[in-house]
């Protein structure tokens, strides 16, 4: 079906996450030209581009930190309007940033737990208080659950490897029931052994229904686990591929190349 004829109101079909035709412009920048990206259910995708692409801004759209100034986002079949990271996160949208937002003296458990506390406590008379018994439990199951077993959640987390301190907050997410799990450039500063830990989490959560958001300019680093691979490039979409449509040194190409793809897709459109 002609994309033009569409509803704008009716989401593709099994798509959890649509943005149609998102803009951003901050004063004369334009950040986001009409970008379109999807994320189907279960489904690992790329989000790939140099540095100053547009990813971040594309995110932070998704996740309610900015408003798009054109465009819709459509989540599970309706049109959403986050107001702020809270709407996004309410709906199932939990986002790893790169300094993970872990606390290093605090143990594996108060850090699952982070800002979370109320999930865990118990009543003494009329007070609440943390369950440091149960929230152990938990954390251990959760993070085994993706594949992890730890030597005792009551470890700091200074104590662990940065691929360790990942598969905690890629379990916070799984335990905490979001349904898209959205992870920035989360093998980056990891060895490879430790990068692929991280895959292997991913690659778990996904087993157990989650959908991600892998963004990157790598593609090297997202390759072995994603389904799809959307590339952007000077605020624009290049590119959307499914793994077996490119080759690793394909989709380098076209990060690299960006800027020449855009031109040839406008000279394309003008001779149309």
């Amino acid at each position: 079906m002609d994309r033009q004829n569409q509803s704008p109101t009716r989401l593709t079909d099994g798509l959890l996450l649509e943005a149609r035709g998102i803009g951003k412009r901050f004063g004369p920048v334009e950040a986001l030209v009409s970008v379109d990206f999807t994320v189907g259910y279960a489904e690992v995708v790329g989000l790939l581009g140099d540095n100053g692409a547009g990813k971040s801004t594309l995110i932070k759209i998704i996740t309610g930190v900015y408003p798009p100034d054109s465009g819709q986002l459509f989540w599970e079949g309706e049109p959403v309007h986050f107001r702020s990271p809270r709407d996004a996160y309410e709906r199932g949208i939990a986002t790893v940033y790169q300094d993970l937002a872990v606390v290093d003296l605090m143990s594996i458990h108060r850090n699952m737990f982070l800002g979370r506390e109320h999930l865990v406590t118990r009543r003494l008379g009329p007070f609440r208080f943390y369950d440091a018994g149960r929230a152990r439990r938990e954390a251990q199951l959760a993070l085994r659950d993706i594949g992890i077993d730890i030597r005792s959640p009551d470890e700091p987390v200074m104590m662990m490897s940065g691929g360790e301190r990942q598969s905690i907050a890629i379990a916070r997410g799984v335990h905490f029931s979001a349904k898209l799990l959205i992870l920035d450039e989360p093998t980056s500063a990891l060895s490879v052994k430790e990068s692929a830990k991280v895959l292997h989490y991913i690659e778990s959560a996904r087993a157990r229904g989650l959908s991600v958001i892998f963004i990157t300019h790598n593609v090297h680093q997202v390759y072995p686990v994603a389904d799809r691979f959307t590339i952007l490039s000077h605020g624009q979409s290049v590119a959307d591929l499914r793994r077996g449509e490119a080759s690793q040194e394909q989709i380098a190409d076209m990060i690299v190349r960006g800027h020449e793809l855009l031109a040839e897709l406008r000279k394309a459109e003008r001779e149309d």
